[in-house]
């Protein structure tokens, strides 16, 4: 899936989280929400060299989020980043519809980053470090700090994180 497709799924899921009409558009967005921003310019990074252009001067501008750094190769669409002021995303991968809030570092620990699975929340302050693999349909609470793999279908929090809660996945209701 290309960076504008990734975007366009972005923006779906900031639509949907902030309430705004689909008829809105995204330039709105991108014009009044520098966290949004920030997503976008990372988007606009790995397309052609027309956007690349593009992304440069309006970086210029417009300036992105204060504080907020996302240097990981792989998002899934659908990432929405709420308040991103002092965030470090820096992962191996991040899966899709992931929301991050402030102050959340996700990074390198030694020579290894984590894998963020699809449908993750990382609240205010919580800290995923090392090659830890975080599974789909995690919550992870404020201030958890993950050094270790985290299951599929959990809620973690505390320091070290430990698993709170174990969510059923639909199917298993059925």
């Amino acid at each position: 899936m290309n960076g504008i497709d990734l975007l366009k799924q972005d923006f779906l899921h900031w639509a949907q989280v902030e309430q705004l009409s689909a008829d809105s558009g995204m330039l709105s967005l991108f014009f009044k929400n520098k966290a949004f921003r920030s997503v976008a310019y990372y988007r606009m990074r790995r397309t052609g060299l027309v956007l690349r252009i593009v992304q440069r001067i309006l970086r210029i501008l417009l300036p992105e989020q204060e504080c907020l750094y996302i240097k990981t190769s792989q998002i899934g669409g659908g990432l929405y980043i709420q308040h991103g002021f002092a965030t470090i995303i820096t992962a191996e991968s991040i899966g899709k519809n992931v929301w991050i809030n402030q102050q959340v570092t996700i990074g390198y620990n030694g020579d290894k980053a984590p894998i963020i699975g699809d449908n993750v929340v990382i609240y205010a302050g919580a800290k995923v470090v090392g090659g830890v693999r975080v599974g789909n349909n995690v919550t992870i609470g404020a201030n958890a700090v993950v050094t270790k793999d985290i299951p599929d279908n959990c809620i973690v929090g505390g320091v070290p994180a430990k698993i709170i809660k174990y969510r059923f996945s639909e199917e298993d209701i059925e």
